[in-house]
């Protein structure tokens, strides 16, 4: 009989089929966009260069607040623009390319959107809105594509969506200054970077997976204990079993306690003095293998010999003016091979001189010579080694680079090794591994610009005044320009930070750790290179030289203002947020205040040392449209002259 309806009734058929068929892209990406403008209030003005009279990714009339890749729309960032009520999902989803969309600092109300509709979003930016009421438990579920959660400052409520620990892939979580209550569920992602959920009603014990983070992303939260907080949770009172009637009476005094009791007393001063002799065992066995540890010449042997593990204790100097002790296992089952070879490709156990100037040397060389270990890095590991020859090279321990194969990984370094500028530490020899590569450089006495500028407070540190501070950053300023000259890729250097500054005994800057882009594992780039810290990195996977450029102003500020930068720490806790800080104080026309006592006294050079401020924040910029490029950034430093008690000396002239 259904199927004679159906028959009897063609248009009722094809209707439901139209109902049920599942949804199509119908829109094109700009009539998508103008449905999605239409939806919003106050947008007309905002968002003017959203018309039918060009394209949304149409180069220099791309419209406003459009991430693009490859002339299609991958993210919206429409930030700080008044806009308000209600987004039509239906228009995002024809979006095919949408994978960011970021609406902070606007005026959204009500229950949190339907982005949960678009299953393949990388990140969602909601702070700074008027947001409300409670999440669903399991909002998340099928957003399983989701790194980056932002939902900070609006005034959601209830429980936290269990669904978001259920995120593989999640790094970056905000859900402070909300009113989320209840207990704080159970994140176990290895890949989470940054957890805030402070200023809420949350209560409970803090996860233990949680610890690692920093007290400051749970305070403000009364009923929470645990973690880095300093506040312990209550344990369950136990109640004692019930003592039968009369029993109080049959408690003896501890002077006649009976044999009992004195057998407990004899077996608990048994047991005190048998574990107060382990210790001292102990401890003498550790006195023991250090003295004997001390003995010894510990030579460099980084790919070791045979199954050998030779373990060596060395001091390393931290910025924190503290010593740690790093031990350093050395050996593996790779080839003992230990020659040397000077322009054609190596095997497994050679060492490979990609520059000359240092004079031409083997594997044995570096095994020979007495090895300290200079720290440990994102990528890897550095030591110093002192060769027969008496010269002094660092090689670098990577773990991490292994996008290429041998014949790629060659050219890549003998590209390298080609540069010859007085501001760029040229490598001189790597040798390769599947697994690990070596990198050696020639070592710089003065050390890196962090330990100077964080760590040594002693005669080397005194000597970083306005002038030599000036001439550092001229000197990085012309690294910067050779290596976009000479290495045509979206990220030059792609690392720049202090402490891969390293300083002659002139204090000429000697940038390092450049040009690894292509060289390591996609899934470590944003861990192991500075650049993918730039806003547009972390929010939206754009990366570009302008994000080369981000690096470089903080660099600047921190040599300015001598603070650590809190940018180079991963979960962002500690430090000084420099480009806050620094933005600050030029909106309220104190740029003097933030300036390193230590320069601040030379009052003839204000002026130019706030000039430098400034052009230090307008490449810190968290807008990569409104950030300076590579070119006017060195422009601008290069036009800066050195002024000390009223004498100038010449500029740098970087560019032809």
């Amino acid at each position: 009989m259904a199927v004679a309806l159906l028959f009897l009734r063609p248009t009722l058929f094809f209707s439901i089929f139209i109902v049920l068929w599942p949804k199509t892209y119908s829109l094109s990406e700009s009539e998508a966009l103008l449905r999605l403008k239409d939806s919003f209030t106050n947008a007309e003005e905002a968002l003017s260069s959203w018309s039918n009279e060009s394209a949304p990714c149409d180069g220099e009339n791309q419209w406003d607040g459009l991430i693009c890749y490859n002339g299609i729309v991958s993210g919206l960032r429409l930030e700080g623009l008044g806009l308000s009520g209600k987004i039509d999902i239906d228009a995002l989803l024809q979006i095919r390319g949408l994978r960011t969309i970021s609406i902070m600092k606007n005026s959204f109300t009500g229950p949190i959107p339907e982005f949960t509709r678009i299953g393949v979003l990388k990140a969602i930016y909601l702070s700074g809105n008027q947001l409300s009421g409670e999440i669903p438990s399991d909002y998340f579920v099928k957003m399983g594509s989701l790194k980056k959660v932002w939902l900070s400052d609006n005034k959601f409520t209830g429980k936290i969506p269990s669904s978001l620990a259920q995120i593989p892939v999640l790094i970056d979580l905000h859900l402070e200054n909300n009113q989320f209550s209840g207990n704080i569920p159970n994140f176990d992602q290895k890949t989470l970077m940054a957890v805030n959920v402070s200023n809420n009603k949350l209560e409970g014990e803090i996860p233990i997976s949680l610890s690692k983070f920093d007290s400051s992303s749970f305070e403000g939260n009364s009923g929470l204990c645990g973690g880095k907080l300093g506040k312990e949770c209550a344990k369950p009172v136990e109640k004692p079993p019930a003592t039968p009637t009369g029993t109080e009476n049959n408690v003896a005094s501890s002077t006649d306690s009976g044999p009992d009791l004195k057998s407990k007393q004899n077996g608990s001063s048994t047991t005190i003095a048998f574990i107060a002799t382990s210790v001292v065992v102990a401890i003498s066995i550790v006195i023991l293998l250090i003295l004997r540890s001390r003995r010894k010449k510990e030579n460099f042997d980084v790919l070791g010999k045979g199954n050998t593990e030779a373990v060596v204790e060395v001091h390393v100097a931290a910025s924190a003016k503290k010593e740690v002790v790093s031990s350093i296992k050395k050996g593996s089952n790779s080839s003992t091979r230990r020659g040397s070879t000077h322009g054609k490709c190596g095997g497994n156990g050679e060492l490979v001189v990609v520059n000359d100037e240092k004079g031409v040397f083997g594997l044995s060389d570096l095994m020979k010579a007495a090895a300290e270990v200079l720290g440990n890095g994102e990528l890897g590991s550095s030591y110093k080694a002192v060769m027969a020859n008496g010269v002094a090279v660092v090689v670098k321990r990577m773990r991490e680079m292994n996008a290429l194969g041998k014949e790629g990984f060659d050219a890549e370094m003998r590209r390298i090794g080609k540069l010859k500028h007085w501001n760029v530490l040229t490598p001189l020899a790597y040798h390769y591994r599947k697994d690990e590569k070596l990198l050696v450089y020639e070592y710089a006495p003065k050390g890196s610009l962090l330990y100077l500028l964080h760590g040594d407070r002693g005669p080397s540190h005194a000597e970083l005044d306005w002038p030599a501070r000036l001439k550092i950053v001229q000197g990085i300023a012309k690294g910067m320009y050779y290596l976009n000259k000479e290495l045509a890729s979206d990220l030059p250097h792609g690392n720049l930070k202090s402490s891969n500054i390293l300083l002659s005994p002139e204090y000429e800057p000697l940038l390092s750790d450049y040009g690894f882009l292509p060289l390591i594992n996609s899934s470590n780039l944003a861990q192991g290179l500075f650049a993918y810290k730039a806003p547009e990195a972390v929010q939206y996977d754009q990366v570009s030289s302008k994000c080369d450029v981000y690096c470089l102003g903080i660099v600047i500020l921190e040599i300015l203002t001598g603070k650590f930068p809190s940018q180079y720490l991963n979960n962002g806790k500690g430090g000084t947020d420099v480009v806050q800080w620094v933005s600050s104080a030029i909106y309220e026309g104190r740029e003097s205040q933030v300036l390193d006592p230590e320069i601040a006294n030379s009052r003839n050079s204000l002026g130019e040392m706030e000039q430098l401020l400034h052009i230090g924040a307008a490449c810190a910029e968290s807008n990569p449209q409104q950030r300076l490029d590579i070119m006017e950034a060195i422009r601008r430093i290069e036009e800066i002259q050195i002024k000390d008690g009223g004498q100038e000396s010449g500029t740098m002239h970087v560019l032809p």
